[in-house]
């Protein structure tokens, strides 16, 4: 899979879903929206199977093989998403080199 998606020539993964972003402890009183992570901030986090789950593990995976962007947001978003104003965008960590990237080998 990280081999497809290295040699996938998006400039962005952008995932339509039917809520606004990617939230922790969603559901509950303390829910809040993640707006710009990097897949390390993310990483620890657990989001269930049946709902943001693969989500989030499908732009992590994306945006660690590529280097580049990856969003989720509601459906009817998307324009806003991919400018930035809404959803949540996974972004590189500062400093990203995606040659270290597991099963990148000798990634250009």
């Amino acid at each position: 899979m990280r081999r497809a998606m290295q040699k996938f020539k998006a400039d962005m993964l952008l995932m339509r879903t039917d809520v606004d972003a990617v939230y922790v402890d969603y559901g509950t009183a303390t829910a809040r929206a993640l707006r710009r992570v990097s897949p390390t901030e993310i990483s620890g986090r657990d989001f269930p199977a049946g709902s943001m789950g693969p989500k989030v593990s499908a732009a992590i995976e994306f945006t660690e093989a590529t280097g580049k962007l990856a969003a989720i947001g509601r459906l009817d978003d998307a324009v806003e998403i991919a400018k930035g104003e809404r959803g949540t965008w996974f972004e590189p960590a500062p400093g990203y080199d995606r040659s270290s990237a597991p099963g990148c080998g000798s990634c250009q």
